[in-house]
């Protein structure tokens, strides 16, 4: 069961979870230095770490699944999030060249689905970023961190899933090596614990990191479903009054405009 959003915008509001978001934000710059003119999505609860990749490439968007519900991204400006069902992306193919999935795969319920759809929308050599609790780690044992929820993972059982699903791993590491203690992790802290885990204690952080390629060599083509065009006004311009394909917008569609209420506007409004 996925945790609400409220509940993740809470952690991450409070000083543990800026602190987490902070390492991982770091560790999402690093292997992604130079994004350009490259087009990026961020899937399940993102905010915490697309906040270091907005403006660094030409288009971010968030998306976030139905059952975890959605809120205002970026809280300023132009509103970029979109609520989504796990397994019918509303974007089409090959729109993004990098996906950052977080907060997803421990609690997925339809994860094959889910990996086949980013599969279809990402570009060819696309990159995609995988952050999940890992088995080894403290993180995945405290119930009050958004990490202690699902089904934690190991590096080779998300490389394993990875392949499974026609992506190539490029690498995988650990972060959040501190223990998930208010009093022990601090924004000026985190870094230092980062470091000592690194050297000393590196396969045992509190989250598994991986990355993966979509490779089209030897891919045999899979049929998918009716295509989604539901953003296409947001990925591609579209005349004013272009009729809209695929199925309504009341199954996955972006929750800033003026309905519903509850996914609309300030973020805030959900306390």
């Amino acid at each position: 069961m996925r945790s609400d959003v409220t509940e993740l915008r809470a952690f991450y509001d409070g000083p543990l979870g800026r602190a987490a978001g902070l390492v991982l934000a770091e560790r999402v710059r690093r292997r992604w230095p130079s994004l350009g003119a490259m087009q990026v999505l961020g899937l399940g609860y993102a905010p915490p770490l697309l906040d270091g990749l907005d403006g660094r490439a030409a288009h971010v968007l968030a998306a976030m699944p139905a059952g975890q519900s959605a809120l205002r991204w970026p809280p300023a400006g132009r509103c970029r999030t979109v609520l989504t069902e796990e397994d019918a992306l509303p974007f089409p193919d090959l729109a993004f060249d990098r996906v950052l999935l977080a907060h997803d795969v421990e609690t997925s319920d339809h994860l094959a689905g889910r990996l086949r759809e980013i599969w279809r929308i990402l570009a060819a050599e696309g990159r995609l970023m995988v952050i999940a609790p890992s088995r080894r780690g403290l993180w995945a044992r405290f119930e009050h961190t958004p990490f202690g929820h699902g089904r934690p993972w190991s590096r080779s059982q998300l490389e394993r899933l990875l392949r499974e699903a026609m992506f190539e791993p490029l690498g995988s590491e650990e972060a959040l090596f501190a223990p998930p203690l208010r009093r022990l992790v601090r924004p000026g802290a985190a870094e230092a614990w980062e470091r000592f885990g690194r050297r000393c204690l590196p396969v045992f952080g509190g989250v598994v990191i991986a990355e993966a390629a979509k490779r089209l060599a030897g891919v045999t083509p899979v049929p998918v479903r009716s295509r989604r065009s539901l953003l296409q006004g947001v990925l591609t311009p579209q005349p004013s009054g272009a009729p809209r394909r695929g199925r309504p917008p009341s199954r996955s569609a972006p929750p800033c405009g003026p309905a519903p209420t509850r996914n609309c506007g300030d973020s805030r409004s959900r306390e």
